[in-house]
């Protein structure tokens, strides 16, 4: 199968000649104002101490910043998409009890899931994610 290439309209080229240039144009004026910008004094130094250092512990406090702000808001969303639904697996459980004990089943571990339940909601996981993340 062969490719055919569109047919030139003059329409077509014109505006992309029109649209080279104002790309040069652009090119020009952004080019002329940094000539003109760099040409007056001499040279600006730079503070080459204070861009090769850096402060340990303020970096580790930012990054650590980054991530709780970031995955603060994961811990509240629901886990199981399918919750609260007729169709769920997780609802489907499955128990027994032996003489007098408490009985013990799959929905201790399911049951918050089920629910609609999210990370902060857990068990062990919650209470953990809420003492890391605000």
């Amino acid at each position: 199968m062969a490719r055919h290439a569109e047919p030139k309209t003059p329409r077509r080229g014109l505006l992309f000649k029109a649209g080279l240039g104002v790309t040069a144009a652009g090119a020009a004026v952004l080019g002329a104002s940094a000539a003109a910008q760099a040409a007056p004094g001499a040279a600006v130094p730079l503070p080459v101490d204070s861009l090769t250092r850096t402060d340990a512990g303020a970096a580790g406090a930012g990054a650590l910043t980054g991530v709780t702000h970031g995955l603060g808001p994961l811990t509240r969303l629901q886990l199981d998409p399918l919750a609260k639904t007729g169709v769920d697996p997780l609802a489907n459980g499955i128990g027994t009890q032996v003489a007098d004990f408490k009985p013990v089943g799959t929905d201790l571990v399911t049951g918050h899931l089920t629910e609609g339940g999210a990370v902060a909601d857990l068990p062990v996981a919650g209470p953990l994610t809420q003492k890391l993340l605000p």
